[in-house]
Formats: C-alpha cells, structure tokens, sequence
C-alpha cells in the first residue's frame, strides 16, 4: 500500500508539522514503507498458535511477578526529624492557620 503526496502533507498539517518540498519525495516513500511493514505484521496469526521467542534455553522459567517493599538501610523514622504513629510530622505553614 502506498500513501500518496496529498496524504501526507494533510497528515503533516494534522500534526502541525512544516514538509518543505524537497524532503516530500523521500517521506512519502518512508511513509509507504511503514505502512508496508505494519500490513506484514496484522498478517500474523495472533490466536496463540505462534510460540513466543525467548532467547536462550527453553527449560528457562520465568518468575513470578511479586511486589516487595524496598530494602532501605535503615528506616524513616531514624532520619524524619519527627515520625509518629508511621506518618512524617511537618511543621505547619502560617500562611494555612
């Protein structure tokens, strides 16, 4: 599929985008190619037949996604100038009384 010089200088001023002349030839042909390309790609059967490639061995297993809290050096409480009841206690603001 190829995309002609008038479908591109609309998609350049929908995008707000300036195409001088002598660049014209050369985006609409790379503009083709994209199209081209993502074509081939939607011909891909996506219903799980195709095997996912992982490089390396297939006995490779992948783990479980968990998520952990971060390992800290030590804890909020021993570098917040005030900590109470696991909150940070920050002076108020006078602008806010």
């Amino acid at each position: 599929m190829s995309v002609s010089r008038e479908e591109v200088l609309r998609i350049a001023q929908l995008a707000e985008l300036d195409v001088e002349k002598e660049a014209l030839p050369e985006l609409v042909d790379n503009m083709s190619r994209i199209i081209d390309y993502v074509a081939q790609l939607s011909a891909v059967p996506a219903n799980g037949t195709v095997k996912v490639f992982v490089p390396g061995p297939d006995a490779i297993r992948f783990r479980a996604d968990e998520v952990t809290p971060a390992h800290l050096a030590f804890g909020p409480a021993e570098f917040a100038p005030d900590f109470k009841e696991g909150f940070f206690v920050v002076p108020k603001l006078g602008q806010f009384e």
